[in-house]
């Protein structure tokens, strides 16, 4: 009897011991039927899961192979989903021997139609940048979140502030009205870090939207109704690094992970972001650039780890098919291994041929930036798919020609020479041009407050071939007069926030000089959204002449002239100068002012202004 007793306790517990399954994570969550590639791996981490086997009950979805990392807590699984599976869902069971011990139901989804065929950014867009915890508190409740490493203090630059995913959608009709026709987040995955978690740079969760913006639903939702107002969406996404915070760095798969992983002290990179392409570069100082951490709470990935290259191909893929977004940003392009970028962009056009990708490149070499854009022609055979680049030799031939006296090599000339550096670029018209964002001094700030000059530099970036962005709060001159601390410059968007007496859609509130810049914005991105002669036309430039910068963009059928004069005193703009342009057209009329000018006269101009001409 006693025998029997012990028999029948060791196989309830051999039961118990086996049902003790725990799985933390599958990623990605859900797939698609009917995607262009077949292969799909899953990460699947769990509690000591590498000595379980696996095996799907289904006829068609196969197991290439199942992958045992170096932890015990991981398994990467290779399906194969061919084109003929039904969207539904299946089971993939855990077992020990026969026996099932644990089962996961994974879900196969039917894709949205004409997914894959969305066209992404283009240059008939303007680009509204956001930095959502600075934006608007749509949500007061999600302020401060259970169970998260840091709450609410809004009286903290670098704290968190409240600005949220429904704030965001409830602005969507005043950022369309204003005449934008696309936004760009910051990212908005998971930061669950201790501090300094407000931007959104060190991801802790690649899966999940961060609570305390809202939630998956939330996201997706704002893409919808953004879609369905005729605005884009473009995601903010970074691959070179994540979180300090993220579980992967207390139980990473493998040793190679990350780079520099498990070091006393971290190594961290060198910046030099020429080495990348540097025929003549050391070994030593291209494996700091690409292999050094970018802060010490942001590891770098190790993109050389298949498993790793996988991993955030398949991520990246996963959010432009569950949302509606038409662009990715992607963050510190050049840091990652440039091999890997070139998969990764090239895997994301695979599936969607017309989306768009906006590589951030931080350098003053139109030379750097062209090597990575789609279609150049690399001489060591380092060939992309990335459609954009964000156009920084631009951006700061801007701030000198709005800052500097003009000379033989300052002032307006920085913008003629950057302009005629477009033969680097494949397609210059594909560049991001901004006049700032979120990593630098607000444009008001950088022309010294002077709203002349802001004037002129919205127009040259309104104006100029590419595609425009405006970071949140240009159209109502935002400024970080006497702090650039990245916590300033992304300051709260006035009445924003529950109780505040500013209301800037309904233009309650505002300064005499809010009310004309957003007015001036307002006419400008209104008139541009009709214009294809602004979108699509060429572009002829003349060197700057006697403090005046003048270029033209023109089609078949369409002219407008735009002259940006710097002269602090009346000027007479020589108009036979540009008679190879005129093409005969007598009149024209500046867009901003009303003023009409005939063209067979010299032009008399008022100082430091902007004329946007449209031709007749």
């Amino acid at each position: 009897m006693k025998k029997h007793v012990l028999l029948i306790s060791f196989l309830l517990f051999a039961t118990v011991s086996f049902t003790q399954v725990k799985i933390n994570k599958v990623e990605p969550p859900y797939w698609w039927v009917g995607m262009n590639s077949t292969d799909l791996q899953l990460l699947i981490h769990g509690d000591n899961i590498s000595e379980y086997n696996l095996e799907i009950k289904n006829s068609q979805v196969k197991i290439k192979k199942v992958h045992q990392a170096e932890s015990a807590n991981y398994l990467f699984v290779d399906l194969t989903i061919p084109a003929s599976v039904l969207a539904g869902k299946f089971q993939i069971d855990f077992k020990k021997g026969q026996r099932t011990v644990y089962t996961i139901d994974y879900v196969l989804k039917e894709r949205r139609k004409g997914s894959a065929d969305r066209l992404g950014a283009t240059p008939a867009d303007v680009i509204y940048l956001i930095t959502p915890d600075r934006f608007v508190n749509g949500d007061p409740s999600n302020d401060e979140v259970a169970g998260m490493k840091e709450g609410l203090s809004r009286d903290e630059d670098f704290g968190r502030h409240g600005g949220d995913i429904q704030g965001i959608i409830d602005y969507l009709p005043y950022i369309k009205q204003t005449g934008f026709t696309s936004i760009w987040l910051n990212p908005v995955l998971e930061n669950d870090m201790p501090e300094w978690s407000y931007h959104g740079y060190a991801t802790t969760d690649y899966y999940n939207v961060d609570k305390r913006f809202g939630s998956n639903e939330e996201y997706i939702n704002l893409g919808k109704i953004a879609y369905e107002m005729g605005v884009g969406m473009i995601m903010d996404i970074i691959v070179n690094h994540c979180g300090l915070e993220h579980y992967w760095l207390t139980d990473p798969p493998f040793s190679d992970w990350v780079n520099y992983q498990g070091q006393e002290e971290n190594t961290f990179t060198n910046h030099r972001k020429y080495t990348v392409v540097d025929p003549y570069a050391s070994n030593i100082d291209r494996k700091e650039m690409t292999e050094g951490w970018f802060v010490g709470a942001m590891p770098d990935l190790n993109q050389r780890n298949p498993f790793m290259s996988t991993y955030l191909i398949q991520n990246s893929i996963w959010w432009i098919e569950a949302t509606h977004i038409t662009g990715i940003r992607q963050d510190t392009y050049s840091y990652p291994f440039k091999e890997f970028m070139t998969d990764w962009t090239c895997a994301i056009k695979n599936e969607y041929p017309n989306f768009y990708i906006v590589g951030e490149e931080w350098v003053d070499s139109p030379a750097l930036i062209s090597y990575w854009q789609e279609g150049k022609n690399n001489a060591d055979g380092n060939n992309s798919c990335l459609p954009g680049l964000m156009d920084f030799p631009l951006c700061f031939a801007l701030h000198n020609a709005m800052q500097k006296d003009e000379s033989w090599s300052d002032g307006l000339v920085k913008l003629y020479e950057s302009i005629a550096q477009d033969y680097s670029y494949p397609d210059p018209s594909q560049l991001v041009i901004f006049p700032d964002n979120h990593d630098m001094s607000r444009i008001y700030t950088q022309v010294g407050d002077d709203f002349a000059k802001y004037k002129m530099a919205i127009s040259y970036i309104l104006t100029m071939r590419g595609i425009p962005q405006l970071y949140y709060g240009t159209e109502i001159v935002m400024s970080n007069t006497g702090d650039d601390s990245h916590g300033n410059i992304r300051s709260d968007f006035p009445g924003g926030w529950p109780n505040e007496e500013v209301n800037i859609p309904k233009k309650v509130g505002l300064s005499d000089e809010q009310a004309k810049a957003l007015n001036f914005c307002e006419n400008l991105l209104n008139w541009r959204k009709q214009k294809d002669v602004i979108h699509n036309g060429k572009l002829t430039h003349f060197a700057p002449y006697k403090n005046m910068y003048v270029y033209f963009r023109h089609t078949e059928t369409e002219s407008v002239m735009i002259i940006l004069n710097k002269n602090k005193e009346k000027a007479s703009l020589e108009i036979e100068r540009y008679a190879e342009m005129l093409d005969g057209r007598s009149m024209g009329k500046d867009i901003n002012t009303g003023k009409v000018f005939k063209l067979n006269t010299n032009l008399e101009l008022d100082p430091m202004q902007a004329y946007i001409i449209e031709l007749r």
